[in-house]
This record gives structure tokens, sequence and C-alpha cells, in this order.
């Protein structure tokens, strides 16, 4: 094998998985669209296993990238993801007068999401428990919430944080005013 291949094939694992992330698609609709199995492009992009010529070439047609380009040398790490304001995908029909966006990459959901909530006044977010040992981290941006998990409820003015569990029933509601907050959620 040569130098040349040799580098190839150290690219081509971070290539293929910024390409995937660069079009905001999770491994599942990479599977979809390439007809290459989720476990086989998870493995690929984990640089654990080696394409063939015909994976690499549904991949990049699936990804919509240049196959020659994505395998030129040069530097990745010299690149910027961004994700514009208008771009940046929202949840507005959960909850009561609250507008969810949400911050994290779609390849994080069920792991580390981030979410900025907008409230109206009174608004609120009733949710159900999620996976066992989820834990979520509120902090405060705009006016005041109070919060609900289990039986547990606290109020939080702005600048304020807490974290508590959220594998038990949970709510957050706007209290004298409107509200924002930045929420991260870390399942387990």
């Amino acid at each position: 094998m040569t130098e040349h291949s040799t580098d190839i094939l150290t690219l081509l694992p971070a290539r293929l998985k910024e390409a995937r992330r660069a079009q905001g698609l999770s491994l599942e609709a990479v599977a979809n669209l390439s007809g290459v199995s989720r476990s086989m492009v998870s493995q690929i992009e984990r640089g654990e296993s080696s394409p063939t010529i015909a994976t690499l070439w549904n991949l990049t047609r699936a990804l919509q990238v240049d196959f020659a380009g994505l395998l030129e040398a040069g530097d990745a790490a010299d690149h910027i993801d961004v994700l514009l304001a208008a771009d940046v995908p929202k949840i507005e029909n959960m909850g009561q007068g609250c507008r969810i966006r949400i911050l994290s990459p779609p390849e994080d959901v069920g792991g580390h999401e981030v979410y900025d909530i907008r409230f109206d006044a009174g608004g609120a977010l009733d949710s159900q428990p999620h996976g066992r040992g989820t834990r979520e981290q509120l902090t405060v941006l705009e006016g005041q919430v109070q919060l609900i998990s289990g039986a547990a409820k606290s109020h939080l003015d702005r600048d304020d944080s807490a974290r508590y569990a959220a594998d038990v029933p949970h709510m957050i509601t706007a209290i004298n005013g409107p509200a924002r907050v930045f929420l991260i959620v870390k399942n387990s």
C-alpha cells in the first residue's frame, strides 16, 4: 500500500462524518439514502472498516459530495460548520405558549441535546419522563420560571441554573411574564 493510500484511509472516516453532519443527516438517514447499513456507515466513520469502492460511491452519492474531493488531502480542521438562525430547527407544537429551538446537531439526539426555549407569559412545557437516568440542566436567560421535577418544585430567576431528574414527569412554566431558558438534556 502506498503512503498516499494510507493517508486516504486515515482521512476518509473524518471526511465522511463531516459530510454527513454538514447535510444534517443521521446515520439512519444516510443508511436509507445510500443502501449501506447503519452499522457499516458507523464503522466506516469510526475507522473500523474500510469501504469498498461501490460502498464509497453509494455514500458519496447519498451525501451529495464529490467522490474525488472527499479523498483529496487537506486540513479538515480548517472548517467551521455554521447553522444560520433561519435554518435552526424549531419545535412549535410542544407545550403551551413556548417555542423550542434545537441547537444540538441531529446526530446528538438521544445523547446530549441542547435547546433554547422561549415562553410567553404563563407558557409551559410539561414533559413526560424521559429514559431512565436522564438529567436536565436549565439556565434562565430571561424572566422567571417555576420548575417541577417529580415532587420537587423550585423558583428560578434570571441567571439561575438548576439540575434535575428528567426520568420523572417534569415541567417548566414562565411566571410573572415571558421567559427564556437554555436547556441541556443528558441521556444516560
